[in-house]
């Protein structure tokens, strides 16, 4: 089983690959009041370039419908497949049962406090 480092705002940082980077998008969209790419990349760790690529894959293959309206992303539709509580937790928890760790810099900032 393996460990995944989490971001500064706790978001796992997934190998590319992963499911768990398409979830993470998903929920980043779902939470932020406007989610554009940059503001999904900054949330989540991943690249602002990839964004688009991961929305596309969730509608093609997980049956979702994101539009984008200018920079806006919007969630219209969460297909049959995926939970909207259960995409949630992906900003929190890995999705292989392993606890997300510390990044270095985490470590650091909780030692100083």
């Amino acid at each position: 089983m393996s460990e995944y480092e989490v971001n500064e705002h706790g978001v796992p940082q997934y190998p590319k690959g992963h499911a768990g980077r398409l979830f993470v998008t998903l929920a980043a969209i779902d939470r932020l009041e406007r989610a554009t790419a940059t503001s999904v990349a900054a949330l989540t760790g991943l690249s602002k370039g990839k964004i688009d690529d991961y929305v596309r894959v969730l509608n093609v293959e997980f049956g979702t419908r994101i539009v984008k309206q200018g920079p806006e992303f919007r969630i219209e539709s969460w297909g049959e497949v995926l939970k909207r509580a259960g995409v949630r937790k992906a900003l929190q928890a890995s999705f292989d049962g392993a606890r997300p760790t510390l990044t270095q810099a985490q470590n650091d900032r909780q030692e100083s406090s």
